[in-house]
């Protein structure tokens, strides 16, 4: 008996409501690495300073990973290294507000594909476009990196190549808009049926297997009006996975010039983004961009289903946001109609 007819009868409900309704699956899940002091707002930290245990057990994913967070409440100083453990122990505010420049090139080794940059102010960013979610910065030094959680969301998927560089780069917030606004601009004549064609550039297979649970029952993306086309010339949207293979350059350039305007194009995971592990191979681009133009940035090695979906329908307009910033994204229906004549 298939798993899912299991699951069925278990829970009474198979396929996931989200976006319509929340999915603590998809809020939960473990995304790119991150630097852990870009995410502490000041209260966090003044609260860190006097009760550090308290102050990251309150909200563990705001800070670390949920071991780390459980190790550091319980012992922190086997759940940090020595160094940071006596520091922590002595002076908890200095400890995470410490120049990180001290051991730049140690933090930066810890990431093969040179995700991690260690500024001259002491400033550690985070290339999430690079990340490929080995976990050895977070396993390594829980008190500088922990992992970014959930999948969804407008802020999930990014518009522009810098927004995936945390903490953000200097004016990221106009660029972001003005991505936005030529977005919205473009893909005002896609209604409700939206069709893809899904490019594999080099990909390890990862992705495939992501984007292929769509189809099955847990998120059967034709719920939504998606659905799959083996024609470029029917495609609104274009799925490139793979780290930008050369052999693949003429093929996947022949089919972005076959579809149909508007088109968008949605690097899906790390590797379509920068390389991955092939970033420095003469056998790539690294990444598709040196291709084909990009409109939505999906990290991930690979990105969750959920955030497949989640980059699709920011793609198409279809996920908005209340004016309240805590607000949940909410699904967001086109005028009635049909698909664009050809």
């Amino acid at each position: 008996m298939s798993i899912w007819v299991l699951r069925g009868l278990r829970d009474g409900v198979v396929t996931t409501r989200w976006p319509a309704r929340p999915d603590d699956y998809a809020d939960t899940w473990r995304g790119p690495a991150r630097p852990v002091p870009a995410a502490l707002s000041s209260d966090a930290a003044a609260a860190l300073s006097s009760d550090p245990a308290a102050a990251l057990s309150s909200d563990p994913a705001a800070a670390l990973s949920s071991d780390a967070a459980a190790a550091l409440s319980s012992d922190p100083a086997a759940a940090l290294s020595s160094d940071a453990a006596a520091a922590l122990s002595s002076d908890p505010a200095a400890a995470l507000s410490s120049d990180p420049g001290t051991d730049s090139d140690t933090l930066e080794a810890l990431c093969p594909t040179g995700a991690i940059t260690v500024e001259r102010g002491g400033n550690v960013r985070v290339d999430q476009g690079r990340c490929i979610l080995c976990g050895h910065c977070v396993a390594e030094r829980p008190d500088v990196f922990a992992w970014s959680q959930g999948a969804t969301g407008p802020g999930a998927a990014a518009l522009t190549r810098d927004q995936l560089i945390v903490p953000e780069l200097p004016e990221t917030d106009e660029a972001v808009e003005a991505a936005r606004a030529r977005l919205r601009e473009r893909t005002a004549a896609l209604r409700r049926s939206v069709h893809m064609r899904h490019v594999d550039a080099g990909s390890d297979g990862s992705e495939e297997w992501e984007i292929q649970a769509l189809l099955g029952p847990v998120y059967d993306i034709h719920r939504l009006g998606v659905f799959f086309t083996a024609s470029p010339r029917h495609a609104d949207v274009l799925l490139v996975t793979g780290a930008g293979a050369r052999g693949m350059t003429v093929p996947l350039r022949t089919t972005y010039d076959g579809m149909p305007d508007p088109k968008i194009v949605i690097a899906v995971g790390t590797d379509a983004i920068s390389g991955g592990l092939l970033s420095q191979s003469d056998m790539t681009t690294g990444g598709i961009a040196a291709t084909v133009p990009v409109d939505i940035w999906l990290a991930g090695s690979p990105p969750s289903p959920f955030g497949i979906i989640n980059a699709l329908l920011v793609a198409v307009g279809k996920l908005a946001r209340d004016t309240n910033p805590s607000a949940p994204a909410r699904l967001t229906t086109g005028p009635r109609g049909g698909r664009r004549s050809r």
